[in-house]
């Protein structure tokens, strides 16, 4: 695929992007580094932004995609939850199946645009 043209995936609720790309690297950002501020860090996002993210997306599903730990004798942490691991695996297959399906149109598109 021309790398000019891109397509993003997102599932709305109630007006919210509920998960997203940005969203989905944010959850494996979590899962990579076990920690909110840490993901959002690699990511070049303030804790608060990662932190809104995360609560909307714990908010947008029946149970929440990640579990928080708070601190203390030994240390907090943030981890997804087995409906967190099934979402992202599904939104990233998601995402493969439309990029594969539409690939030769983008193709095209893209040798259209302007240089």
């Amino acid at each position: 695929m021309a790398e000019s043209v891109s397509i993003k995936i997102r599932l709305h609720r109630e007006g919210e992007v509920a998960l997203g790309p940005g969203k989905a690297d944010l959850l494996q950002a979590i899962d990579t580094h076990g920690s909110i501020s840490a993901a959002g860090r690699s990511m070049g996002m303030s804790y608060k932004r990662a932190w809104d993210l995360v609560n909307t997306m714990n908010n947008s599903f029946n149970e929440p995609l990640v579990h928080t730990t708070k601190g203390g004798q030994h240390g907090g942490g943030t981890k997804l939850t087995t409906l967190g691991r099934e979402v992202l695996t599904a939104y990233r297959a998601v995402e493969k199946k439309a990029h594969a399906s539409i690939d030769d149109e983008l193709d095209k598109i893209a040798s259209l645009l302007q240089s």
